[in-house]
């Protein structure tokens, strides 16, 4: 297993836990399809391991890092087509940073801070940047909720949330000995590829639906949803063989469709 060694001593305050396998950084590098006419911007890059990898694609690179002690490594790395942002990718104005470049498809990856991955990508789907594909480091158990399918304890309201706008997959666990320092859970590379078939919806409304299906995770749907109109819901669960005694955890996105189209 070959590893990166020289690390900067990580910093708590940051949830940073440094990637030093290099197969591992590999592996992430050749699940991101980009080449060299598209725009890829990296989350987190730390001492710069997957950017200098990435940076074989020719892509045009914008990296966002929090961490200005990471300059003397990320700033080696700059060239006309790579460039490093010092700040919070949540006080970030991606919009603008990138609207002078040219590219076809924008692709973002990163290793999220574990304790704000969720707040992060739900900012990022707020841009409405039109991205292809967003390529993460995660931790397992979130990956496991992200990519969950119906019916399993993981499934949740932010499985439906995400699989609103992506295809969600789990690509690869990653042990948490291929970090520095060792973080206590195991980790996952996930993949979000855009939709390009999404239902044509009032958003809100459809995700207040799904919040307020899920808001007693163990109780009925009838329980949770008692200020809708229980009538027409029990419609469609009759359409689909199912009781009104139903868990929202047993309903796939089709059917929480088809229950928003008909109390709409």
């Amino acid at each position: 297993m070959g590893k990166i060694t020289r690390l900067m001593k990580a910093k708590k305050s940051l949830g940073q836990n440094f990637l030093i396998d290099k197969n591992i950084i590999n592996k992430i590098a050749d699940s991101i399809t980009a080449t060299k006419d598209d725009l890829i911007i990296e989350i987190g890059p730390g001492m710069g391991a997957l950017t200098k990898i990435i940076k074989n694609k020719g892509s045009n690179i914008i990296c966002y890092e929090i961490d200005t002690d990471m300059k003397p490594y990320l700033n080696a790395l700059l060239d006309d087509k790579t460039k490093v942002i010092y700040t919070d990718i949540l006080l970030s104005d991606i919009k603008k940073d990138i609207k002078d470049i040219k590219y076809n498809n924008l692709y973002i990856v990163g290793n999220l801070p574990y304790y704000i991955t969720t707040p992060i990508i739900k900012f990022l789907i707020s841009l409405k940047l039109n991205v292809k594909e967003m390529i993460f480091m995660v931790q397992e158990e979130v990956a496991d909720r992200f990519s969950s399918l119906p019916g399993s304890k993981e499934y949740g309201s932010i499985t439906l949330y995400l699989k609103y706008y992506f295809n969600v997959e789990k690509l690869f666990k990653v042990s948490k000995k291929c970090f520095n320092p060792v973080p206590k859970v195991e980790s996952a590379i996930i993949k979000l590829e855009t939709r390009t078939n999404r239902p044509e919806i009032d958003e809100d409304k459809y995700f207040k639906l799904i919040n307020d299906s899920f808001k007693m995770k163990r109780k009925t749907l009838r329980n949770n949803l008692n200020n809708y109109d229980f009538d027409k819901i029990k419609k469609i669960l009759e359409k689909y063989n199912l009781s009104e005694t139903v868990r929202a955890e047993e309903l796939s996105e089709e059917i929480f469709l088809s229950i928003y189209n008909e109390i709409e």
